[in-house]
């Protein structure tokens, strides 16, 4: 492991998300968002399409600039830091520093589609993190165990389902050993006989422990995974709390709306 990039242990507190503004032009898609998530915690972000859930969670790990508040992980800035009163972007060197401990999914699964699926998975150890080839290699195949993917090893992402390629795409990410993991509508673009394999993953990682924000419109796994649901529209977190709580009592006619229309959806 590559202590100097490793990220000193703070407080209980991993992600603060702090009066996050982002804009694309003169669209302002977050509008002032604050959120925090615990150490262990699960935090599942809901919310229609154009909530601006997806490009808070980019935020997070710097893959879209903000132009307005801040946000830190295990007390580190994200993006910017403050110099002399004066807002700065940090180094692309402190920006890559910090991405080895935010492992992130997304909705397509970005595989190398040349190297197979055990040299997807050796690749951030071997070459960010300096980690010797038969070590990542036991590494990534402890891993591919984990997802039930150790089987496909030597084969190539085009040979694999959408299940299996997201599968894989998180062992990739669990191999740099992330504080947090982020996971953006890793189901979306799956078949649906091929979204409860992926779940399964996601809830075991939750089992054991592991630091989760999720973007998703699964609602079962809402209800039976987060410890925390956060629900967005227009920029802003409209409602928050327990599943238990805002899921069976939404206090906004926003939240009883998509509710309604998410869990009509599911059967």
């Amino acid at each position: 492991m590559n202590q100097a990039a490793a990220l000193p242990p703070q407080s209980d507190e991993i992600v603060a998300i702090r009066g996050l503004r982002k804009s694309y032009g003169k669209l302002e898609v977050l509008k002032g968002i604050d959120i925090s998530v615990r150490r262990g915690e699960v935090v599942v972000v809901l919310g229609p399409s154009g909530s601006g859930k997806s490009t808070m969670l980019r935020c997070v790990n710097f893959l879209e600039t903000f132009e307005h508040g801040t946000i830190t992980v295990d007390g580190r800035p994200v993006g910017y830091k403050t110099v002399n009163g004066t807002r700065k972007q940090v180094s692309e060197t402190e920006n890559a520093s910090l991405r080895e401990h935010v492992g992130m999914v997304f909705q397509s699964y970005n595989l190398f589609p040349h190297r197979t699926v055990l040299q997807n998975v050796m690749m951030g150890p071997v070459k960010v993190k300096g980690i010797a080839t038969a070590t990542a290699r036991d590494i990534a195949m402890r891993l591919l165990g984990k997802v039930g993917m150790d089987h496909k090893a030597d084969a190539y992402p085009g040979r694999l389902s959408g299940g299996q390629q997201q599968r894989v795409a998180i062992a990739r990410a669990l191999a740099m050993e992330p504080s947090v993991m982020l996971f953006d509508e890793v189901t979306s673009a799956l078949d649906p006989e091929l979204v409860g394999e992926v779940l399964k993953v996601m809830r075991e990682l939750a089992e054991e422990g592991m630091t989760m924000i999720v973007v998703t419109h699964e609602m079962g796994f809402a209800r039976g995974v987060a410890d925390r649901v956060v629900f967005m529209d227009g920029g802003v977190v409209v409602e928050e709390g327990p599943p238990g709580d805002i899921m069976a009592a939404p206090k906004t006619d926003r939240f009883r709306g998509f509710l309604s229309r998410h869990l009509s959806e599911e059967g």
